[in-house]
């Protein structure tokens, strides 16, 4: 039910495409954690170096930095921005600043530079509206 890994990498460990988003990978980490778990599947020395395989995929593809690194190589990284004019985000709390956690909407289309895009995020937080930059690992979809 593990299955073995293959050379394609950590997408294939978590048994998702490199389209993925957060949300699905945390998905399809917790599905095979579960399945493949040493104390559910008793396989004994083989089951540990399968859930070591998918801790280390799920700790490389959530994380957008790591993500970033590992796609660019592989030809992964598709050059589209994440969100849109409108969208609605959550900045991450993965990344200091005195927004983590708000959530806000995109104010204006993204602008790319060499590396990443960033993006005019509008927050309303205590009856006041902010408009502040974030590259775009800063931010993820919100959980509702």
């Amino acid at each position: 039910m593990c299955g073995r890994q293959s050379e394609s990498g950590y997408y294939e460990v978590l048994g998702i495409a490199p389209s993925a988003s957060a949300r699905e990978i945390k998905e399809a980490y917790r599905k095979r954690a579960f399945q493949c778990h040493p104390d559910r599947s008793h396989e004994g020395e083989e089951a540990h170096k399968k859930m070591k395989q998918i801790n280390e995929a799920y700790a490389i593809l959530s994380d957008p930095i790591k993500r970033r690194e590992y796609d660019l190589p592989r030809g992964y990284s598709s050059r589209t921005p994440k969100f849109k004019k409108g969208s609605k985000v959550k900045i991450s709390a993965n990344y200091p600043s005195q927004y983590s956690g708000h959530i806000g909407f995109v104010d204006k289309e993204p602008v790319k530079d060499t590396f990443r895009f960033w993006y005019t995020v509008r927050i309303k937080s205590k009856g006041l509206t902010t408009v502040n930059r974030f590259a775009e690992e800063e931010l993820e979809e919100p959980d509702d």
